[in-house]
């Protein structure tokens, strides 16, 4: 995927690229993100993210600020993971864009719907995924029996 470019006054030039799991980049936002889990629900067991997935970084002036990656679940759904902005770079349409992107990457790879799981101690997370249509569907998976796992579920369509 080529990295996209805009560029605002507020934010600097953003660049979303797909980079491997070895960029360096990539580690700190990760870590960063299980930080931030960690203090919000406790320390809770890291859920696995499938060799095949593919990440997105988002950079500002080339500084990391932000990623996530889209898995296959089946031939036709993928699952979005891992996606995290840098608390100095929220609200100004970072995450947005990061997620408009690994939308258009899923839809490339053959995806017709995409899924997602977050927790109720995310608000902003929650704002963000229903403000860009996903739709609340019962928990999936490891999250079925966990009160706090809130699961999202969106039809991929061209753009």
């Amino acid at each position: 995927m080529d990295g996209a470019q805009t560029r605002t006054p507020q934010q600097g030039r953003l660049v979303i690229e797909e980079r491997p799991r070895t960029d360096r980049g990539l580690a700190v936002l990760l870590d960063a993100a299980f930080g931030e889990l960690v203090a919000r629900y406790g320390p809770e067991g890291r859920s696995q993210v499938s060799d095949g997935a593919r990440f997105l970084v988002a950079a500002v002036d080339g500084e990391a600020v932000g990623c996530g990656a889209v898995q296959r679940v089946d031939d036709l759904t993928g699952e979005l993971k891992r996606m995290y902005v840098v608390p100095s770079h929220r609200g100004r349409g970072i995450a947005r864009s990061l997620l408009a992107a690994l939308e258009a990457l899923a839809h490339g790879q053959g995806c017709q719907r995409l899924r997602l799981a977050t927790g109720a101690r995310q608000p902003e997370a929650i704002a963000l995924y229903e403000t860009c249509g996903y739709t609340r569907v019962e928990p999936y998976g490891k999250y079925v029996n966990d009160p706090l796992s809130r699961c999202y579920d969106k039809a991929l369509t061209a753009r």
